[in-house]
């Protein structure tokens, strides 16, 4: 990285970077990169270093970098119109489109979706429409939301409350009130080594159970989760988990919204994780693949069941008080259209579901020799490394060692860019859906290189 020029004193002096140490970046302690250009799988910096990103951006990139067919339908877009508003009935023809192609591919009766920009605002409308939905139906009361610890809904004051990470809660006050966790599916990390994955499956069940018995389930409006775990260590859930917590929720009249953010537009193989695991949304959170990060843009997909009553509310009460300015922006509309036919005529979907699963295998093969390798796990184009401190156990190691960064920064030498994730000793990939098996081999292949250089 170039120190002294003036680009990198104008990033440390004026851009104020998310999820960043500000006083090191600031003081010039930590190391920043700018990106140039970027295409399939890969970026390349300001400073020439082309580098494998392993994580598709933020899991977003589904079908790489560099697409001209999305650039051009941006383009096309912004000569055309490139703003107008939805309110009031208002639409463009991309945003109309575009709402239809999303009901095509998701779930039976997922057929309308509100527009935001991003995976937390769209989070912030969910809960506003759950409240608006048990306040039409004369259910003042029951207006908690139940989450899960590790899960990861947004940074905003609502969605970061969701957010199971204490990251995302510290020094902020949150999370507020009308917020509950309950046990993350993580099998890895049961507190009974001797438990099974049915009878941690069963204590998770119990644990909501009892988590809804103590609040009352009149005052419980909905249940959030992920349907795998993301950004809380990349964990699928255990088998049988989703059919058992969907009986509990169905009994005790909770919603379920389904979090699609990292797993909707083919990352497990399937178009959504709702489908991949049988589960059947009330309301749906859906971005970054929704356009490939191409243009910001996220969608709240509400069933019709749910909708019925919303739209009851506005015959008794006037329009729907909610709006973005931005909502179904007409450039990030056409961009998801664009990109949902890419992601199709490349087969992108059944791509992730060929090369991911080889992801995780071969990574599990080449790392299952390391001691201090706790488990490697995936489903479709999401994969993790775990590690421990001391072979054999699952035991973690202190945070201060900052052994993962170590790792990820390694990789980055060696040209691939993987992430640490937070709160866990976990390696995470996320790679574009058009990854290759040669590809995947360069990740395993620097992943343990690093693990090697900085473990032993």
């Amino acid at each position: 990285m170039l120190t002294n020029d003036q680009l990198d004193k104008w990033d440390r002096d004026h851009f104020f970077h998310p999820s960043t140490h500000l006083g090191q970046h600031s003081r010039g302690e930590a190391p920043g990169r700018v990106i140039k250009t970027a295409e399939g799988c890969h970026i390349v910096d300001r400073d020439g270093n082309r580098l494998l990103d392993a994580f598709a951006g933020l899991y977003c990139v589904n079908i790489g970098y560099g697409r001209q067919e999305v650039a051009e339908a941006i383009a096309a877009q912004a000569r055309e119109l490139a703003y107008y508003h939805s309110y009031v009935g208002h639409g463009t023809e991309a945003s109309v489109t575009l709402s239809h192609m999303i009901a095509e591919r998701a779930p039976e009766g997922m057929n309308r979706t509100y527009f935001g920009q991003g995976g937390s605002d769209a989070n912030e409308t969910n809960i506003k429409l759950v409240w608006y939905y048990n306040n039409i139906l004369g259910r003042p009361e029951k207006k908690k939301i139940i989450s899960r610890w590790r899960g990861y809904h947004g940074s905003g004051l609502m969605s970061g409350s969701l957010t199971g990470l204490h990251l995302f809660h510290k020094k902020f006050d949150l999370p507020l009130d009308t917020v509950r966790h309950t046990t993350a599916p993580y099998y890895f990390r049961r507190e009974s080594e001797q438990q099974s994955e049915a009878e941690f499956v069963a204590q998770c069940v119990a644990d909501l159970e009892a988590l809804i018995e103590a609040e009352g389930a009149d005052t419980i409006a909905a249940f959030i989760a992920e349907p795998v775990i993301g950004t809380g260590g990349i964990v699928p859930p255990p088998e049988g988990y989703w059919e058992a917590m969907q009986a509990v929720l169905k009994k005790n009249d909770i919603l379920l919204i389904v979090d699609e953010v990292i797993t909707g537009f083919g990352r497990l193989g399937s178009m959504f994780g709702s489908a991949h695991y049988g589960l059947d949304p009330d309301i749906m959170t859906i971005a970054k693949g929704l356009t490939s990060a191409y243009a910001p843009l996220s969608g709240s997909i509400v069933h019709d069941r749910v909708f019925e009553v919303l739209a009851r509310g506005t015959d008794e009460n006037g329009p729907l008080g909610h709006g973005w300015t931005y909502s179904a922006h007409p450039i990030g509309a056409a961009a998801g259209v664009a990109n949902l036919k890419v992601l199709d005529e490349l087969d992108l979907v059944a791509n992730a579901g060929s090369v991911g699963p080889y992801l995780t295998q071969a990574m599990g093969e080449a790392m299952a020799d390391h001691p201090n390798l706790g488990e490697v796990r995936g489903v479709g184009m999401l994969t993790a490394v775990e590690l421990v401190s001391e072979p054999g156990t699952r035991k973690g190691f202190d945070p201060a060692q900052k052994i993962v960064p170590q790792i990820a920064a390694a990789m980055a030498r060696r040209g691939v860019i993987a992430r640490a994730m937070p709160e866990a000793d976990v390696i995470g990939f996320a790679p574009p859906l058009c990854l290759t098996r040669e590809e995947a081999d360069t990740i395993i292949a620097a992943t343990r290189a690093s693990v090697d250089e900085v473990l032993g």
